[in-house]
């Protein structure tokens, strides 16, 4: 926001650095004004402050000399100013930019990060082209789009995707499935069950989508040896995945979006999603058992020893001394998670710890190629995507667009927490199974903020919670919509099982309606 001061109705140079007649706040509103008056001014002329922002009207107001206050020589006074609204160019052709890549993400017909990317590019080029031509056509400034960036969630990100990068090298997300197996001893009911649960306390602490890419493999070769389809143990797996990583602020993107932004602990996450998340799962063994009961029923398998020690020769640790080294890390760093906030520590801070330490160790000892490392684990495409994502809604949070929505929803909600948890759950569950939770979260953020702050009782971040299990749990929904669902899919077909898009929301849209059905009593019996 452009502000200026004004003597007599002229523009008074200010004391800053360039002497201009006008500064511009902070990207938060917030800013001190210092000026140097004599005596004469300040006694007998008519001082008053001009505000100016894109999509809001002008607005002048006069200082009084009895509202300051005085200390010696020195004159303060504090303005708490609101704009009326005003709807500029800037505002309509950032909101058309917008919705058109959020149209191209969720049809696919441009990669995500190609998309953000091209989106971000156009709102810069118009700021500094048109807007500099015309203010009315200033979207979003530079300085504000590097505000925008949350580096918190980039750096987890890659924190974590160094460290489970590492742990591959070490075979113990193959030799983890082989367990299973050999606990159950081909009992597929016994084998579903610790399966879901492993995927999903896994997906709790590591990339939902590692846990799938290495799982998957492992669990399709089980399940041609007791001769049923092997959709019967991966589309379970798929739901798990999902639902475990909506535990912990680290599990699934939109939670550690929604972490970031609102400064909640790793600790209120597991307390306040787990209890919904353990209910879902085993919820989820049942509906399998429904679903899938003939399935299983046919299961069988010759010789339950012969198989347990082809699989243990086949899926084993490869390198016991990394893994040990791995885990020692990865405990350390989940600890820190933990007691991120008594430190006072985003938690990017010890992901990027472990993965430095870890990562130091694997290629000293060349254990891991270091180029290979950052060329196949660290999967730039998803960081960039998030990067020009979050110009993206900076720039539509600029504009006034998502202060709009959130007046909408507080109006619809009338006020009401019940109506406000349930539209916020259900709308995000439904959007995030037809389009990509990630973005539609980085939308949500600062109306559920608002909200938060305007609806009686939301002061719980129970609307977090709402949210956080919308956004997740509608991943589940269809077969496009969840990174872990994708790259599951996409392993199957390369094997040579296809699933067809309805036939995967058969038995997922059902699951996930379930599942949403669960967080709303949850939400309304404990909020």
């Amino acid at each position: 926001m452009k502000v200026r001061l004004l003597v007599n109705g002229v523009p008074y140079k200010l004391n800053t650095e360039r002497e201009k007649d006008f500064i511009l706040t902070s990207f938060e509103g917030i800013y001190s004004i210092e000026a140097i008056f004599s005596k004469e001014i300040l006694d007998n002329s008519k001082i008053e402050l001009e505000f100016q922002k894109t999509n809001f009207k002008k607005k002048v107001i006069e200082l009084k000399k009895e509202e300051f206050a005085k200390k010696q020589n020195h004159f303060y006074i504090v303005k708490d100013i609101i704009l009326e609204r005003h709807l500029a160019p800037s505002f309509y052709i950032g909101t058309a930019i917008f919705i058109i890549i959020y149209v191209l993400i969720a049809l696919e017909v441009l990669h995500r990060t190609v998309a953000a990317i091209l989106g971000s590019a156009f709102i810069l080029l118009i700021s500094y082209t048109l807007g500099t031509l015309n203010p009315d056509y200033k979207i979003l400034s530079f300085e504000r789009a590097i505000n925008s960036i949350d580096i918190n969630v980039i750096f987890l990100l890659m924190g974590m995707m160094i460290i489970i990068g590492v742990l591959k090298h070490t075979g113990v997300f193959q030799w983890c499935p082989y367990m299973s197996y050999k606990i159950a001893r081909g009992n597929i009911f016994l084998l579903n069950t610790i399966s879901c649960f492993f995927i999903a306390f896994t997906s709790a602490f590591l990339d939902n989508v590692t846990t799938m890419l290495l799982y998957t493999p492992v669990l399709i070769e089980i399940a041609v040896a007791l001769k049923i389809s092997p959709f019967a143990l991966l589309l379970p797996g798929i739901m798990a995945s999902n639902v475990g990583g909506t535990a912990t602020l680290i599990g699934d993107p939109p939670n550690i979006m929604i972490g970031s932004y609102t400064g909640l602990s790793f600790i209120e996450f597991v307390k306040n999603l787990t209890w919904v998340c353990i209910a879902s799962t085993v919820f989820l063994i049942l509906y399998n058992q429904f679903f899938y009961g003939k399935d299983y029923k046919k299961a069988k398998i010759e010789d339950v020893d012969y198989f347990i020690n082809y699989l243990r020769e086949r899926f084993k640790i490869t390198d016991a001394k990394l893994l040990g080294y791995g885990l020692f890390i990865l405990a350390l760093v989940i600890t820190f998670f933990l007691t991120h906030h008594y430190w006072h520590m985003e938690v990017s801070i010890p992901a990027i710890f472990g993965a430095s330490i870890l990562f130091t160790y694997g290629v000293l000892t060349k254990k891991v190629n270091l180029n290979e490392l950052i060329e196949k684990d660290i999967e730039w495409s998803t960081l960039l995507f998030f990067i020009f994502l979050f110009i993206l809604v900076g720039a539509v949070e600029e504009i006034g667009l998502l202060a709009i929505i959130a007046d909408w929803v507080y109006n619809l909600s009338k006020g009401n927490l019940l109506i406000a948890i349930t539209l916020i759950l259900w709308v995000s569950a439904i959007m995030s199974a037809f389009v990509d939770n990630i973005p539609f979260t980085a939308t949500m953020l600062p109306i559920v903020s608002y909200l938060s702050k305007v609806i009686p009782g939301a002061e719980s971040n129970v609307l977090w919670w709402a949210l956080a299990l919308g956004a997740c749990f509608g991943g589940n929904g269809t077969m496009i919509e969840a990174s872990a669902n994708v790259v599951t899919v996409g392993i199957l077909e390369a094997a040579g099982y296809k699933i067809t898009f309805l036939n995967f929301m058969k038995y997922a849209f059902i699951y996930m309606i379930i599942t949403v059905f669960l967080s709303q009593i949850w939400l309304m019996v404990f909020y």
